[in-house]
């Protein structure tokens, strides 16, 4: 649908941000290591390409026994690399550094058969340090440096000579022109495509290292409000208590017993101080701190059924439409938090729509999908952009914005996700999916929350 945005909570692995971060240091450094495991074949194919022109084309008499034994190691080294890192998923840095030396080592090797510094393809060990100073840490690029810088000078002091004609004058006539040229274009292309894939690798873990970042700035932000609304909860309920033994003694006085409209009146204060103080045990048990309320166990259409219940009798809803598709009933036990996500998605759409909002539960596959709409004037593009992140209202107060902040991080941490969008013919939709599994219980655990029951 044209200008729809989705945003997809983080499910939890259960690691801690930190091992996970490592975990995809890891990947990445293990698709840089296939990368270099690629590079090496195209190395062995392109050396026997080349080893055979020279030899047989051009004439150049080359030491082939000697060479393709040498090819042969490079070529069994990474068929052993291919194999290893297919069974082990870390690689560290200190393995790609062995993994380039490796290749330095075949390469200098190669040149020592076929002419040392004067072969035109001596220019390769750019093409190392290049992918040194791209995946290595800085130490180990420079020890690169030395190595590569150390073994040309090698090749200049004790290999012998290629004969090969220079003739520079001939141009690309020029078997070592022509070698030069061919080495820059290999080098050219290789950097090319391997330096892009290792550069989008690279970028790829920054991404997820930062959203890694952003969910640890949004938890710190929650266990704030938490113990915040912990401790206006503990202080607001000595004075509920006080109202309410207030508003019990009024109810007996002959003042108010005579007089129906104010003994209504009285009522309807006793009714809402009762809805304050169920808030607030709402909040505390959220915190772990329940005030002598339970778990309840239920199944998933009841606890549906009884929330709206509740909401539709406290909220002044115009019109309020629920449909309740889950099908075969489920055992769960009823969370605060859960029936508090779902109350703020529905007073965020009531608050925009307030002639109507809907609710759709459904079963689909392993997963519960509430859907919540709305006739209102539906998300503006920058708030679909940055849909649940804090203070990201159009409310036009302080604080607001948080429920949906809320919303899609207890989602997170049930492994759910939140999404949504604009309706064509106006209005918002917002779809909260659940994993089953995270909201209801085994056959055995329900035979033992039955039998604890029993025991008390």
């Amino acid at each position: 649908m044209p200008g729809m945005t989705e945003v997809t909570a983080i499910a939890p692995g259960t690691p801690s941000d930190r091992t996970e971060a490592v975990s995809h240091g890891d990947a990445t450094g293990l698709k840089n290591m296939q990368q270099l495991i690629q590079l090496r074949w195209i190395a062995v194919v392109g050396q026997i390409a080349t080893i055979l022109v020279v030899h047989f084309g051009f004439g150049i008499r080359l030491p082939l026994d000697q060479m393709l034994a040498v090819l042969a190691c490079l070529a069994a080294f990474n068929a052993a690399s291919q194999f290893r890192w297919r069974i082990h998923r870390d690689v560290s840095n200190a393995e790609l550094f062995v993994a380039l030396l490796v290749d330095v080592a075949m390469l200098t090797a190669q040149l020592y058969l076929s002419g040392g510094a004067a072969n035109p393809f001596v220019f390769l060990y750019l093409l190392q340090v290049i992918l040194a100073a791209v995946l290595l840490e800085a130490w180990s690029t420079w020890t690169m440096v030395g190595v590569t810088t150390a073994c040309f000078a090698s090749l200049a002091l004790f290999s012998g000579p290629l004969a090969i004609p220079l003739n520079h004058d001939r141009g690309l006539l020029s078997p070592y022109i022509l070698g030069v040229l061919v080495c820059f274009a290999l080098i050219a292309a290789l950097l090319v495509v391997f330096i892009t894939r290792i550069t989008r690798n690279l970028r790829g873990r920054d991404a997820r290292l930062a959203a890694l970042r952003q969910r640890a700035a949004e938890e710190e932000h929650i266990v704030r409000m938490g113990l915040l609304a912990s401790g206006a909860a503990h202080e607001l309920g000595t004075p509920l208590a006080t109202l309410a033994v207030i508003l019990g003694d009024w109810r007996r006085l002959p003042h108010f017993t005579s007089d129906p409209e104010l003994l209504d009146e009285v009522s309807e204060m006793q009714a809402q101080v009762q809805r304050c103080k169920s808030i607030l045990s709402g909040i505390l048990l959220s915190a772990g701190e329940a005030r002598g309320e339970n778990s309840v166990e239920t199944t998933v259409s009841t606890f549906l059924d009884d929330l709206v219940e509740e909401w539709r009798d406290t909220r002044p809803a115009t019109s309020f439409t629920y449909e309740n598709r889950f099908g075969h009933d489920l055992p769960m036990v009823s969370d605060s938090a859960l029936k508090q996500m779902i109350c703020n998605l529905l007073d965020n759409a009531l608050e925009a729509s307030p002639r109507w909002v809907a609710l759709e539960a459904a079963h689909d596959g392993d997963d519960l999908t509430l859907t919540v709409s709305d006739r209102g004037p539906g998300f503006a593009p920058g708030m679909l952009a940055q849909f649940g992140k804090p203070y990201q209202s159009t409310k036009g107060r302080p604080g607001a914005g948080l429920g949906l902040f809320l919303v899609v991080n207890v989602a997170r941490t049930l492994g759910g996700r939140v999404e949504a969008r604009n309706r064509p013919e106006g209005g918002a939709v917002v779809t909260l999916t659940l994993p089953l599994a995270a909201i209801t219980l085994e056959e055995d655990e329900d035979d033992e929350l039955e039998d604890e029951g029993h025991g008390s």
